[in-house]
């Protein structure tokens, strides 16, 4: 079993930035690749980015290419979504998720999942 839980949500303007962070405990932190995901009200919940149990790689959805980096700190166990000039259609509950497969944004391949961390832009 893997134990998620997020911090770093809350409340900032459009333009601004925030770092989520996901601290995993349980089994062994580097056998999975991590992934974050969210989900607006009313929809449907989409992959935002995902890192690769060796940290090498990562893979971004394009809406978020060039505005959110993924990174992972083994050490700490730690998975981190830095978001950078945030929109206000960024506005969701933003899960990390833990998977045992290599790197993927296919929410159904996902393990283990975080209780999730509200994030909301203002216009």
């Amino acid at each position: 079993q893997v134990q998620l839980i997020e911090s770093g949500g809350g409340l900032v303007q459009a333009g601004g930035s925030l770092r989520l962070s996901c601290v995993a405990s349980g089994r062994t932190f580097s056998r999975y690749s991590m992934g974050w995901f969210r989900q607006a009200p009313g929809k449907e919940r989409e992959f935002v980015a995902a890192i690769s149990r060796s940290g090498t790689s990562t893979y971004y959805a394009d809406f978020v290419k060039g505005r959110f980096t993924i990174s992972a700190d083994n050490a700490k166990n730690t998975v981190y979504l830095l978001m950078n000039n945030l929109k206000p259609e960024d506005t969701a509950v933003y899960y990390c998720a833990a998977d045992l497969s290599p790197i993927t944004g296919r929410a159904y391949e996902y393990d283990y999942w975080g209780q999730g961390t509200q994030v909301t832009v203002s216009s």
